[in-house]
């Protein structure tokens, strides 16, 4: 007579198809919105990862709604997870930074696929392009930069030097665990801030400015 499995095999069973419907490495599947669970290719390049599902669908409950007709910039794009999953949940267009040419290739290749006409790539690093910007400011900006990577800070400096965020804008953060919380320009807020595994990852507010 056939052995029945255990209830412990069934758990493990279980698990594994939940987990089958994660990103795996050289994959990266969109959560919600228009895109929801399309599945895009993504290259094989040292440091290279997708933000986790579980925390991108914590960073766009925070952002709700509101996130519908927003000016993205996706700072250190990569794997460009942030700025699909923002254009995908109604992002008015979402500008894609990336340096290295290999994963520029594969974001060009997926802006394709997607047929995402609100997606503009520039091949170029992150600071350059801060640096050398002076077009309209961003409503939301995704700073998700090299994992040991403590740049945060100086970043949101020149954002806010710059003007490159609008008057109250939003900057999502993700960093190692162990590194200090990024020294914010005055009048700049922590909102929201979480962890999952060895990475923090949060919220920040930029000041409220005076109209010109």
């Amino acid at each position: 007579m056939p052995r029945r499995p255990s209830a412990r095999k069934k758990k493990s069973l279980r698990g594994k198809a939940d987990t089958s419907r994660n990103s795996r490495p050289g994959r990266l599947r969109i959560v919600a919105g228009n895109w929801r669970s399309r599945v895009l290719d993504i290259v094989d390049e040292p440091g290279l990862r997708p933000t986790s599902e579980r925390v991108r669908e914590t960073l766009f409950n925070w952002l709700g709604p509101g996130i519908a007709g927003c000016r993205c910039l996706d700072l250190f794009a990569g794997t460009g997870a942030l700025g699909f999953e923002a254009l995908s949940r109604g992002a008015g267009d979402t500008i894609f930074v990336e340096r290295s040419r290999r994963v520029a290739e594969m974001l060009r290749i997926n802006i394709d696929r997607l047929e995402a006409s609100g997606a503009t790539l520039i091949e170029t690093d992150a600071t350059g392009f801060v640096n050398a910007y002076c077009a309209a400011p961003f409503d939301i900006v995704f700073l998700d930069p090299p994992f040991a990577d403590d740049s945060i800070a100086e970043l949101c400096r020149l954002l806010a030097d710059r003007r490159i965020v609008v008057s109250g804008g939003l900057v999502y953060f993700e960093q190692e665990r162990r590194l200090a919380m990024p020294k914010l320009p005055e009048g700049w807020e922590l909102e929201k801030q979480n962890t999952a595994g060895n990475v923090r990852y949060g919220l920040i507010r930029s000041a409220l400015r005076p109209p010109q």
